[in-house]
């Protein structure tokens, strides 16, 4: 099945873009060529600009510590698994611990190094980073794969407390759904949320329908409209009966 996600806030919706972003970033640098390494070090400079909104650690630390409460209070309980639990908590106390030990803005550090501001301001140009440019860092792009990787691996690494932070908030919310099968009639599909408050939207469609689903929702409704992608790749609306699972998640 193939799964599209969609968010029903601004939070969740940073939570996701940085966790695309963290992912391709981890391709690109493991691969050896230079030119890859490039686009880490673009995606790098990405992820600084989704961290470096001022409220992003302090949402984090509040919905971490939100989270630690409400599973505190399931230790004794005979359902859960408490091996299974005291790990869960063990794992959001050593973030919040990683978290609170960030100090000033987040990225500064990347803005403090003039070598990295200047590649980072060159990279916005078409063709900006040409050795012409750059000859510095044509320079360093001559340096082995692993003393490349090592130098990306520094600039990156404050950032890690937020990464491992977002992917424990999205574990919790998609762990909290429970998929169910659906119908869109004629491509289209409707459900009343009735003001219950719901984080994110999974869709689950089989590849070889080919069908792409157009989501949108507030708290009293979703919508789902089905597409298929016409010869130019253009998406056209369809009006076909659909089956899809459907899985809401809370935190």
């Amino acid at each position: 099945m193939i799964l599209y996600e969609y968010p029903f806030n601004e939070r969740i919706r940073t939570l996701l873009r940085l966790e695309d972003l963290f992912e391709r970033f981890a391709f690109f640098l493991a691969q050896d060529d230079a030119k890859v390494h490039q686009v880490a070090l673009n995606t790098l400079f990405e992820i600084a600009e989704v961290t470096g909104r001022t409220d992003l650690k302090a949402d984090l630390i509040k919905e971490l510590d939100r989270q630690r409460m409400t599973l505190s209070g399931y230790r004794g309980n005979p359902g859960i698994d408490q091996g299974m639990l005291e790990a869960v908590l063990g794992e959001i106390e050593a973030v919040l611990a990683n978290l609170s030990q960030m100090q000033g803005k987040t990225g500064q550090h990347l803005i403090d190094n003039e070598w990295l501001s200047s590649i980072r301001s060159r990279a916005i140009i078409p063709g900006g980073t040409c050795r012409f440019d750059l000859p510095s860092y044509f320079a360093w792009q001559q340096n082995p794969p692993a003393q490349r990787r090592q130098d990306i691996v520094k600039w990156v690494s404050p950032l890690f407390p937020l990464r491992d932070a977002a992917a424990i908030v999205l574990k919790l919310a998609r762990e909290s759904g429970q998929a169910s099968k659906v119908m869109a009639t004629q491509g289209s599909y409707q459900q009343m949320l009735s003001g219950r408050s719901f984080q994110l939207m999974q869709i689950r469609v089989p590849p070889e329908s080919r069908m792409i689903p157009e989501a949108s929702a507030n708290k009293y409704m979703l919508w789902v409209r089905f597409t298929v992608q016409d010869g130019d790749l253009r998406p056209r609306a369809v009006d076909t009966d659909i089956p899809f699972q459907l899985t809401l998640c809370t935190l």
